[in-house]
């Protein structure tokens, strides 16, 4: 592979994943003013996005205090590149997994999502048995039907459970208020979030009156931050995708961020004046959530992707781009394209500043 460090981005092998490097510090600025200087909390953003201990550290630098993660497994790459507070999004079951989990708490402070006894339990005696206290969190489910105990007493009846066994410590609560992603606008939003995230706040007092200590309160995705941020006794936000924003970002969850994060492919087919193949198809950038732009075309009527293939269609023909052209696609859901890419491609004025390692990508277990 040529040095491509100083080159013209347009001579990247196609297909890659570019970032747009002054979006993403525009972004990354913009985050962290409105959660860490305007809320006057913590920032700890989701990594399932972003699978980069370098880009952590430019959240870092920034006065973010940590990570969350969604696997254990992102969580030592993230360990293993410096970043020592870790909050694990997530249950951790089994004997395998759980040997792992204490075993990482020797090197960074990581903190998994806990909802059922059993699992308490299986944590408690695995980091007994090597001399470790182990921080959790009981994640609460506040309306989205999927992980967590209720609010309220199942919430409290837990903590008491971790308080109990000295090889834990009770840090607090957790959840994502997902469903506040449906308001139909903003002030839908700012009520649903209120709404929503006083059933976290209600529970991590009601474990306060109790006599534990509650020192994380953790909520607020991408799409609800500046919302979430500024609800009364959250402590933290865990908010990540943002810094890239992409389309279903934008369009569905009405963040108003630039985009920072692109696809570079290269025309291979032109079949017909109104169609364009190219290099970039589901293996390269996902459709899931919203199907990605691209940019600097005449206009386009549709575009779809088989597997290897990007297949574009123009409302009118035209005799470009011509085969061996660059084009680029506004990344449509980072989360699920990030993943499909060995290193992101760092662009400043045109050319490339630095390459990043993508070290989480297939971190599953």
């Amino acid at each position: 592979m040529m040095n491509i460090i100083g080159r013209p981005a347009e001579d990247i092998d196609t297909p890659a994943l570019l970032v747009d490097l002054d979006a993403l510090e525009r972004n990354v600025a913009h985050m962290a003013r409105v959660i860490i200087d305007e809320a006057g909390i913590n920032w700890r953003p989701h990594s399932k996005g972003i699978k980069s201990p370098a880009i952590a550290h430019l959240l870092l630098e920034a006065g973010a205090i940590g990570v969350t993660c969604a696997k254990l497994g992102e969580a030592e790459v993230m360990a293993a590149g410096g970043i020592r507070s870790i909050l694990i999004a997530n249950q951790i079951v089994g004997p395998q997994k759980v040997e792992r989990l204490v075993n990482l708490r020797r090197h960074a402070d990581v903190i998994p999502a806990v909802d059922n006894a059993d699992n308490i339990r299986e944590i408690a005696e695995a980091a007994a048995r090597i001399g470790v206290r182990q921080r959790v969190v009981v994640e609460i489910n506040v309306g989205i039907d999927r992980a967590g105990v209720l609010p309220g007493e199942p919430v409290l009846a837990l903590a008491k459970q971790i308080a109990a066994y000295p090889s834990l410590e009770f840090a607090g609560v957790m959840a994502w208020e997902a469903q506040v992603l449906r308001a139909k606008d903003d002030a839908e939003k700012a009520r649903m979030a209120k709404e929503v995230i006083g059933r976290l706040t209600g529970s991590a007092d009601l474990c306060r009156d109790a006599g534990l200590p509650v020192e994380i309160v953790s909520c607020g995705g991408s799409g609800t931050y500046w919302h979430t941020a500024f609800q009364p006794g959250v402590t933290e936000i865990q908010g990540g995708g943002g810094i890239f924003c992409d389309i279903t970002y934008r369009e569905s969850f009405g963040v108003r961020h630039e985009y920072a994060l692109t696809i570079l492919s290269t025309v291979t087919s032109r079949p017909a004046p109104e169609r364009i193949i190219c290099d970039a198809g589901k293996k390269t950038m996902s459709t899931d959530a919203s199907v990605p732009k691209p940019i600097g075309l005449p206009e386009v009527a549709s575009v779809g992707c088989s597997a290897e293939h990007g297949t574009i269609q123009l409302v009118e023909g035209s005799d470009t781009p011509r085969v061996g052209d660059k084009i680029t696609f506004i990344v449509g859901y980072g989360d699920t394209t990030v993943f499909l890419h060995d290193n992101f491609y760092g662009i400043r004025d045109g050319r490339v500043e630095v390459v990043w390692p993508i070290l989480g990508r297939g971190k599953l277990q």
